[in-house]
C-alpha cells in the first residue's frame, strides 16, 4: 500500500491491519525457532554421527529395522493364508463328509423302498396269479357243466350243420335257375 491510501484508512482497519502483522510476525517467530531446532537438532546428530559413514550406518539400521518389519508382515500374510487353506480344506471335507453321509443314507433309504415295492409288487402278482387260476378253473367247471348239461343240444347242432352242407349244392343250383329266368 502506498502513504496516500495508508492516510484514507480508519483508525480501526489501522489496528485491524497491525493485528494481523502482528499475528504473522509471530507465525514467523515460531517457524524460525522450530527451523533452528530442528538445525541443532540435525547438528547434534551429525555431532553423535561423527561422520557420514556412523551416518549412513544409523540409517542402515533404519532400513534393516524397516526389511524387518516388511519380513514380519510378509511371514504373517502367509501364516494367515495358510490358516485360511487350513480352514477353508477342514470345511471342505466336512461338507464333503455331510454330503457323502446324506448321499448314502438316500441310498439305504431308495434300497429299503425298493425291496418293499419288490415285496408288495410279488405278493400282489401271487395274488393275482392265484385269483386268476381260481377264476380260470371256475369258468373251466361251469362250461364243462353247460357241455355235458347240453350234450343234446351238441349232437342237435351237429346234425343241422350236416344237413346244411347237403342243401347247399341244391339251393345253389335252385337260385341260378331263378336267376336265369
Amino acid at each position: 500500500m502506498t502513504k496516500k491510501e495508508l492516510r484514507k484508512l480508519s483508525r480501526a482497519d489501522l489496528l485491524e491491519m497491525l493485528i494481523h502483522q502482528s499475528t504473522d510476525l509471530q507465525d514467523c517467530r515460531e517457524k524460525l525457532a522450530a527451523a533452528e531446532e530442528a538445525l541443532q537438532n540435525r547438528e547434534i546428530a551429525i555431532d553423535k554421527a561423527g561422520s557420514i559413514a556412523e551416518a549412513s550406518l544409523s540409517l542402515n539400521g533404519v532400513f534393516e529395522a524397516a526389511q524387518l518389519a516388511c519380513r514380519q508382515y510378509t511371514e504373517n500374510i502367509r501364516l494367515l493364508s495358510e490358516r485360511q487353506k487350513t480352514i477353508c480344506a477342514r470345511m471342505e471335507a466336512e461338507g464333503r463328509a455331510k454330503a457323502d453321509a446324506l448321499l448314502f443314507k438316500a441310498q439305504l433309504e431308495s434300497a429299503e423302498i425298493r425291496k418293499k415295492t419288490e415285496t408288495e409288487c410279488a405278493s400282489l402278482l401271487k395274488k393275482t396269479k392265484t385269483e386268476a387260476q381260481q377264476y380260470w378253473d371256475e369258468v373251466s367247471n361251469k362250461l364243462e357243466a353247460f357241455y355235458e348239461d347240453h350234450a343234446d343240444l351238441q349232437r342237435l347242432l351237429s346234425l343241422a350243420a350236416l344237413s346244411n352242407q347237403k342243401r347247399e349244392p341244391y339251393e345253389a343250383e335252385s337260385k341260378q335257375r331263378s336267376s336265369d329266368d
